[in-house]
């Protein structure tokens, strides 16, 4: 599944193609993704300009005059850009097409993506109103951290994974970043000390700011709104690599299950 880093990235790609750009129409070719895509949709946004783009956790936000154009890519879906003549394959089943002559496309083989229309304040709308901070910005800091895990008793990994406690570290980022932490992922999240949040939120950004730099990771469908793949994979100190040796300490990686989920950690490196 696409994570924080894949959706930015994703973002950073859209920009300078679809900022201040007039919606022609929109073209629903299957609504049945997560959501129903509103039937009125065209109606609604055809005329409108894309003011600005913006991301939440893991929607894009496209700002237009009279609301909110909400994207989500699933566990499979990409946008692209395209001239608006390229005919559409079997899993495109949304495009917003500009009066430039291109289009937008989403791409979503498994239809877990979602496309939805919000009138009012974003914040407002009930998929954000929950939502914690962004792990990028500086309300996410270690003070902060310390003060909402006080009262948590959970693993952890569980926490960090938690989107009312912090929005986007998914489970890739989540093994990762407790690695270069040096925290056990299975440690009762209320037992962290102040100068263990603030180093955790540290490597928090630190992970996902270098996922970004190298593309974002691809394990099986993700590419950037230009087709590319990633690579941060490449640089996986602890995911994926059960049975493998530490990178730091040469000690064997081991992987557990939390919450359905695998998990990945050096038991000699992260106490």
């Amino acid at each position: 599944m696409p994570e924080l880093p894949e959706v930015e990235i994703t973002l950073r790609g859209l920009t300078p193609h679809l900022n201040g750009q007039r919606i022609k129409q929109a073209v629903i070719r299957n609504s049945h993704l997560r959501w129903p895509v509103p039937a009125s949709l065209s109606k609604i946004i055809s005329n409108q300009t894309i003011h600005t783009l913006q991301r939440r956790a893991k929607y894009i936000l496209l700002g237009c005059e009279r609301g909110t154009l909400i994207l989500h890519l699933g566990m499979s879906g990409s946008l692209r850009v395209l001239p608006e003549h390229i005919a559409p394959e079997k899993h495109d089943h949304f495009d917003l097409v500009f009066a430039n002559g291109t289009l937008m496309r989403l791409r979503d083989p498994r239809r877990f993506g979602a496309v939805l229309w919000h009138k009012g304040p974003i914040e407002q709308h009930p998929l954000f109103i929950h939502l914690g901070p962004e792990p990028l910005l500086d309300d996410f800091n270690g003070q902060y951290l310390y003060a909402a895990t006080r009262k948590r008793k959970a693993a952890i990994k569980q926490v960090i994974m938690d989107s009312h406690i912090v929005v986007g570290v998914g489970n890739i980022y989540a093994s990762e970043s407790l690695f270069h932490a040096g925290i056990r992922p299975e440690l009762a999240a209320n037992k962290l000390s102040l100068p263990r949040c603030v180093r955790l939120v540290k490597t928090i950004r630190d992970t996902l700011h270098s996922s970004i730099a190298q593309g974002g990771s691809t394990l099986r469908d993700f590419t950037d709104s230009e087709g590319k793949p990633g690579y941060f994979q490449q640089s996986y100190r602890v995911y994926g690599r059960t049975g493998e040796y530490c990178r730091v300490c040469d000690t064997v990686i081991k992987q557990i299950i939390q919450g359905q989920r695998s998990t990945f950690f050096c038991p000699k490196c992260q106490k």
